[in-house]
């Protein structure tokens, strides 16, 4: 390792190595297979800091290798246990002979063999012969996830862009049923995939970016369709209700005729008092003990979120800002500020209990239209350090530290996300308890998960606060108990799971995520040889276990990356590290050989330059040929690639320079277009056609 920071004691090498590795820090990475990197003494040391070890002197490292040597050679069970159906578990087995088990299920009973148990999260008990108990979380899980019945094709869309006649300035949850009913029966898709709709930190200006949530355990209530609450039609003040409906139209028509970018917190401004109308009408018994209901299922977890939106309201959307009593949610003070707001509290309940209705009722009307998956839904990779979850769930994450990426080949200075890592040895010994919750939540209305950075089930990327991110250092996760969490629950929901796995991926990882039967993520631009020729990768030599796609939303549109425009927009930009003419070439190589392989496989032929058909238009309509010709199992086509978008909806490396997270799906000529007019668009049928023409059965 590097040396520590100067000034510090620095603790033996040796010692401060082997006790990280107990504690799973890493103290090396490789950031390719030739490579390695020692991490510094001091990256290890505050890591070590934040997981409760005191290492500041070297006695003190000595100290706390030799009480973490002694518990875990005296431990007789890890505090989660993994059991895959038909398996055997390592933990298990190696109990003494004679160990007595004593095992309640989720389902009350009690039993004293770990054999044919129902999926689940169980207590377990072993008591030793010598007389040592232990007390464990016994993970019960199938074996591994269903593969998908049938190969299908969908749409992938940020919602926030899809804006329709009825939408309130940015798409909304109406649309996305509206998306779904009608692509799966007009077009035979068999999902639609969304950006994440977690709820985010309120306050103007808002993050626009749905991968910094507030919470990942509640949705956000600006997704809301209004006029779709039940309670809507009997607002008493229609005038005042009218007047905020000519505004939510004003938004729309400056969106789409006018030019504007989306303005979430315009649309959330004019949402929240039209919510408030709505609260005022009294329901009716069904939809009140339909409510009462949710309160009881979410419990404490809801209650929290609520008492943090409503505390937000009055003391800003920071909670480290807050008065220092207000911190901790358990403290008493707390709890009586909670009792003084506790209409805002149940406001906030209720819109969590909206938003959960609208989107199982998008999931519905997407299995209804024939749909074999529905909604795809997308889990963050974390949470804002001061939003609703990082304060109810303290306990679990690990204080001063960043969840980020190493220096590679892409970005020589690594990466700081600013999202607090979850903490393993907390997540252990609770069971996973709010893991396992959080995807319990999506999973209702989810018919698949994609994760986010799926590589992070295994290991993070710890940045401690106030180092650049090439101050950090891996800190592993229990990965099997992370999937046999997600795939006891996936399962339990009969829901598809898609890991976001690009980019530098350490060895083995993706063959274990298949081996339980999470599918992959595939994207053309980057399937090449690299083990070769670095050239393409002919399509039979795709793996089928995985969602297949052209681009991505932090990845330039498929006809900004034929023309090479997206070279120019990074030009603009000021964020190119190479001369201009270097990268267009570069770039112009590298779209030249895809079409090259395009063509010598006979899939540009017969489509350019008839019936109205542009070149343009062939290559992508040539380029979803390809994706056919793969084994892939699931499809997916970027919405805006249907009309010829040129501009990407982020743009990594920028902040306020490019309108990321606020752009609307527009055409070639970047006009704004509509759910409606997309409906009817000759370009989209036509490749849609092509999907449709080559999907085998």
């Amino acid at each position: 390792m590097a040396a520590a920071a100067q000034g510090s004691p620095e603790p033996p090498a040796e010692d401060l190595s082997r006790l990280a590795a107990l504690y799973g820090v890493a103290t090396s990475y490789s950031p390719s297979p030739d490579r390695t990197v020692a991490a510094s003494a001091t990256a290890v040391t505050l890591v070590l800091a934040a997981l409760g070890v005191d290492t500041g002197t070297p006695e003190a490292t000595r100290a706390a290798l030799a009480d973490r040597e002694r518990e875990l050679g005296e431990r007789l069970l890890p505090p989660t246990v993994v059991l895959w159906s038909g398996g055997t578990s390592p933990a298990l087995a190696a109990l003494p002979d004679g160990t007595r088990l004593r095992i309640e299920t989720e389902q009350g009973e009690t039993r004293a063999s770990a054999e044919q148990l129902p999926p689940g999260v169980h207590r377990l008990t072993a008591t030793a012969p010598d007389g040592r108990t232990a007390a464990a979380h016994l993970v019960v899980a199938p074996d591994r996830l269903p593969t998908p019945a049938a190969r299908s094709y969908g749409l992938l869309v940020q919602l926030y862009s899809l804006l329709s006649h009825r939408s309130w300035g940015m798409g909304d949850l109406g649309d996305l049923a509206e998306l779904a009913a009608w692509a799966g029966r007009a077009l035979g898709a068999g999902f639609v995939q969304v950006n994440p709709l977690h709820a985010a930190v309120p306050g103007a200006p808002t993050d626009p970016s749905p991968y910094r949530p507030s919470s990942r355990r509640f949705p956000d209530p600006v997704h809301l369709r209004v006029e779709d609450i039940p309670e809507y039609a009997y607002v008493e003040d229609r005038e005042r209700l009218r007047a905020l409906l000519g505004r939510a139209a004003g938004l729309r028509e400056s969106v789409l005729e006018k030019g504007a970018l989306i303005d979430r917190d315009a649309v959330w401004a004019l949402k929240r008092q039209a919510l408030e109308l709505i609260r005022e009408v009294e329901p009716g018994p069904g939809r009140r003990a339909a409510y009462v209901d949710f309160l009881a299922e979410e419990g404490e977890a809801l209650e929290d979120h609520a008492t943090w939106y409503a505390l937000a309201e009055v003391h800003g959307s920071d909670w480290s800002r807050w008065p220092v009593a207000l911190r901790d949610p358990r403290s008493a003070e707390t709890a009586r500020a909670r009792g003084e707001l506790m209409d805002r509290v149940d406001f906030h309940s209720w819109l969590a209990w909206l938003t959960d209705a609208q989107l199982t009722d998008a999931q519905r009307a997407a299995r209804e239209a024939g749909m074999t998956v529905g909604i795809v839904h997308d889990l963050a990779v974390g949470v804002h350090p001061g939003g609703a979850d990082a304060w109810a769930q303290q306990e679990y994450f690990a204080a001063g530290m960043s969840v980020g990426a190493p220096p590679d080949a892409f970005n020589a200075r690594g990466q700081d996300w600013g999202l607090p890592p979850w903490r393993p040895d907390r997540l252990a010994e609770s069971g996973y308890e709010p893991y396992r919750r959080l995807l319990k939540a999506l999973f209702r209305y989810a018919g698949a998960l994609r994760i986010d950075h799926v590589m992070g089930l295994f290991r993070l990327w710890w940045v401690p606060q106030g180092h650049p991110p090439t101050e950090g250092t891996y800190v592993r996760y229990d990965a099997e108990a992370m999937l046999a969490v997600l795939v006891l629950e996936a399962s339990r929901a009969g829901a598809v799971v898609i890991g976001e796995d690009l980019g530098t991926v350490e060895p083995g990882v993706r063959e274990t995520l298949r081996e339980r039967g999470v599918l992959g993520t595939s994207v053309l631009w980057f399937e090449r040889d690299w083990d070769g020729d670095g050239r393409p990768l002919p399509p039979e030599r795709w793996r089928a276990d995985c969602l297949a796609t052209a681009t991505t939303h932090d990845l330039p549109p498929t006809a900004a990356r034929l023309t090479g425009e997206h070279v120019e927009l990074r030009d603009g930009l000021g964020l190119l590290t190479r001369p201009l003419e270097e990268e267009r070439a570069e770039a112009a190589a590298d779209t030249g050989e895809w079409l090259g392989l395009l063509a010598r496989l006979g899939l540009l032929d017969g489509t350019g330059g008839g019936h109205g058909t542009s070149e343009e238009e062939a290559e992508i309509q040539a380029v979803h040929r390809f994706l056919l010709a793969t084994p892939s199992r699931m499809l997916g086509v970027w919405l805006p690639d249907t009309l010829g978008d040129r501009r990407p909806q982020n743009l990594p490396g920028t902040w306020d320079q490019y309108p990321n997270w606020r752009l609307p799906i527009a055409d070639a000529e970047g006009r704004p277009v509509t759910l409606e007019e997309l409906a009817g668009s000759p370009r989209l049928h036509a490749l849609i056609d092509v999907l449709r023409a080559g999907r085998p059965e």
